[in-house]
């Protein structure tokens, strides 16, 4: 195949929003597992997000003049973030899905990340192969968990709305536990209204971008996320992701009714700091 590669155009929502999915639904039924996506049209609305959002960068491959495959970039803070990337499953195998990696880093590199992420599904034993080939280091295990909104009040903590004006104690927060902060995904939550704070003892002490797949928290103690998770009226997408290793978090979980999806494994390349707190990633990190 003679494959080639451009960056991403609106106009390649559809396509690239079914090869999305079908790679995914091909992945899933290959392991027996549930797919990320309901629907070919669920993959295509995020695939027409992140085309047309600002802060995105996003790749697409050709092979002999039909599109094959996409990834994305998340560019918007001094970390990226990877995906989802995908491939026709009908050429799959043929190091597409490399180069659409490779394409990717040189872009971060071009663009001075101090680091990329990306959250890989764990069941997908050659994706892991591939990106710990082109250095990323499997940090954290995770469990994609779902379930029903528990309606709890944890520790004392109030959990609101979060405002505009909550935007620096958030950035502090997130510099507190990770080493830098994710301003520009967190004012996109206020934008869209999903962002939460928790306060504890006349202060902020968590907050998140909202409870999803897509969107991270940040809080100082485990007790501060479990007070987002308990007051969350609802968990968007595939559920939250909850690192494992954090036994308090994940046992608070379970016994509460949520259940686990998946597996899926938290890697990075560049800028890394174990985290001083407790957290839940985003997807694309």
């Amino acid at each position: 195949m003679d494959v080639k590669l451009r960056p991403g155009r609106p106009e390649d929502a559809v396509t690239c929003g079914q090869i999305c999915y079908d790679a995914f639904a091909t992945l899933a039924a290959a392991h027996g597992m549930p797919c990320d996506f309901p629907s070919a049209e669920a993959a295509t609305g995020l695939v027409t997000a992140l085309l047309d959002r600002p802060g995105l960068f996003s790749i697409v491959a050709e092979a002999d003049g039909r599109v094959v495959g996409s990834n994305f970039l998340d560019e918007r803070a001094v970390i990226a973030g990877v995906g989802p990337i995908t491939v026709d499953p009908a050429v799959q195998d043929g190091s597409i899905g490399r180069r659409l990696m490779e394409a990717v880093l040189e872009r971060a590199e071009e663009r001075g990340a101090a680091g990329v992420r990306l959250v890989q599904t764990a069941y997908h034993v050659r994706s892991l192969s591939l990106y710990a080939k082109l250095g990323f280091e499997a940090r954290e295990p995770l469990a994609c968990m779902a379930g029903p909104p528990l309606g709890l009040v944890v520790g004392g903590r109030a959990v609101r709305p979060a405002g505009a004006a909550d935007l620096g104690a958030c950035n502090r927060l997130c510099r507190v536990v990770h080493g830098h902060d994710r301003s520009p995904q967190v004012s996109d939550a206020l934008d869209a209204g999903s962002a939460l704070v928790v306060e504890h003892d006349g202060r902020i002490t968590g907050y998140s971008a909202g409870l999803s797949f897509f969107a991270h928290s940040v809080g100082e103690t485990v007790e501060d996320i479990q007070a987002l998770i308990g007051a969350a009226t609802g968990f968007g997408g595939p559920g939250i992701l909850v690192p494992v290793r954090d036994g308090v978090l994940f046992r608070f979980c379970l016994e509460h009714g949520l259940r686990v999806v998946q597996l899926m494994t938290l890697m990075t390349t560049g800028l890394y700091n174990e985290p001083a707190g407790a957290y839940l990633p985003a997807i694309m990190y």
